[in-house]
């Protein structure tokens, strides 16, 4: 209808004095009152990661990757229950490009925008969702995983032609389109197509294999607990499965490079004594299956829940000949329970991830002879002060990745075993786990869990000024520690 045709219509009917009803819109007839959801979830370190409006239950991705040149295809469907009447909502999604999406089956209208930490896929379902109902979004897309991107790249790739993925903190999205927030956690089944000569690795445990006339396959896995996007462990390697299993008859299974099996063999046997030592302190382990990915693509170490990535680089021995390397896996295997199982809410609670791996890393040194904890505290604790004032105390970091979250944290817990004694800290750190299992916490809650545990009332006040103040507070035991000039 054109302008003037419009207003000539208005004016008619106001001069008849006429009362013309306008019937209500669909949407509001049924009782909705449907909105965008929110482009971010209001992470205090990455405002835009995530999205509002929805809750994902389960993501199932099929995966199809070309060895050398690096393309893929894929499909991911995501299973999710709406929080609110949406009119449309987003996904997190960075370097692909999108060829259809469907909400329910029906064709879906998508838009790709910029955002902080990559790109905004914004889809508008062919008919508002109500809240609370369950709905299915499903999203073909392909890519190359050496495209550029708008933010960090999770993809590592190694001499073989294959990759690797380490998507923590804010990478998934350079994987598939997701909710990328550790609050959102789902279930996950992975359908990953690998050509004659690799293998497919995925988060949880192997259900089948489809053997194909060109010597391909495609690997299906299932991840049964539930998981947040930053700790997708998917890869398409040259490389060799390795299992076996831990004293307790948990499945154990690695990978590690072709025609280095007997380099590594000794090397992931040792996860069961790792296992051991760990459960003794925390109770069973929360997952079904673990085991490390050994891949030189990667120079660094991620717990990707139920299988953790290590680079090559980390295999050697230190300088008195001792396996220190032991240390890092016992690290990245705390995290099975310290960050994967009892996941932070937000990235400003890191350390309630890395503090636990950091403090048992150290304490499995120590009982090993190739270092002193106490030392790593105290010169921990004397730069400690210089590190709040720069990047934030433990539990306020101004960004991921930096001292105060990994030894900064530990300290902390260091200084709470001091504070309450062995037997009460042992209760507290081995109650954490199995009270929060596949949840989602922040430093309030750990905090009253201590209190809780312990039926100390003070231990509010002296963990909120070890997390959250300007300065150390005095060590417990050790007035002679000081800070750093």
């Amino acid at each position: 209808m054109t302008t003037s045709r419009r207003a000539f219509l208005t004016r008619a009917a106001a001069a008849a004095a006429l009362t013309v009803p306008v019937p209500a819109s669909p949407a509001a007839a049924a009782g909705l009152d449907p909105r965008p959801g929110s482009d971010g979830v209001g992470d205090p370190l990455f405002p835009t990661l995530g999205n509002g409006g929805y809750q994902v239950l389960h993501y199932d991705l099929t995966f199809d990757f070309t060895p050398v040149t690096y393309d893929f295809t894929a499909v991911v469907r995501l299973s999710a229950r709406a929080t609110q009447d949406l009119s449309s909502f987003n996904l997190d999604t960075d370097g692909h490009t999108v060829g259809s999406v469907t909400v329910n089956g029906r064709t879906a209208s998508h838009a790709l925008s910029a955002g902080r930490s990559g790109q905004e896929l914004t889809v508008t379902p062919a008919a508002p969702l109500r809240k609370d109902a369950p709905f299915e979004v499903t999203v073909a897309y392909r890519g190359n995983g050496k495209a550029p991107r708008a933010g960090l790249t999770g993809w590592r790739f190694g001499s073989d032609g294959g990759f690797a993925c380490a998507a923590q903190s804010s990478r998934a999205d350079t994987f598939l389109p997701c909710n990328d927030t550790p609050s959102d956690k789902a279930t996950w089944t992975f359908h990953i197509h690998a050509p004659q000569g690799y293998v497919a690795a995925a988060n949880g445990v192997l259900t089948g294999k489809d053997e194909r006339a060109d010597g391909s396959a495609v690997w299906h896995f299932a991840l049964r607990e539930r998981m947040p996007t930053e700790l997708l462990g998917i890869a398409v390697v040259k490389g060799t499965y390795l299992y076996g299993t831990s004293h307790t008859g948990l499945p154990l299974r690695h990978i590690v490079p072709r025609g280095q099996e007997d380099v590594y063999a000794p090397v992931v046997a040792r996860t069961a004594d790792h296992l051991a030592w760990l459960e003794a302190k925390f109770g069973r382990y929360p997952f079904s299956v673990y085991g490390l990915h050994i891949y030189d693509g990667y120079t660094d170490a991620l717990e990707n829940t139920t299988l953790t990535l290590m680079g090559t680089n980390w295999f050697r021995t230190g300088a008195g000949g001792d396996p220190t390397y032991e240390s890092t896996m016992v690290h990245e295997l705390t995290h099975q329970w310290f960050g994967d199982s009892v996941t932070p809410h937000d990235w400003q609670q890191a350390w309630l991830n890395e503090g636990p791996a950091v403090y048992y890393a150290a304490l499995y040194s120590e009982e090993r002879g190739w270092s002193v904890m106490a030392d790593k505290m105290k010169a921990t604790y004397a730069k400690l002060d210089a590190v709040r004032a720069s990047d934030g105390p433990p539990g306020l970091p101004k960004a991921l990745g930096g001292t105060n979250i990994y030894d900064g944290g530990a300290l902390v817990l260091y200084a709470l075993r001091l504070k309450v004694g062995g037997r009460r800290f042992d209760r507290i750190m081995g109650l954490w786990p199995r009270r929060f299992r596949d949840r989602t916490v922040t430093s309030e809650d750990f905090i009253a869990h201590a209190v809780t545990v312990t039926g100390d009332r003070s231990l509010d006040r002296f963990l909120r000024d070890w997390l959250f103040g300007a300065q150390n507070p005095p060590m417990p035991g050790h007035p002679d520690w000081t800070a750093a000039a």
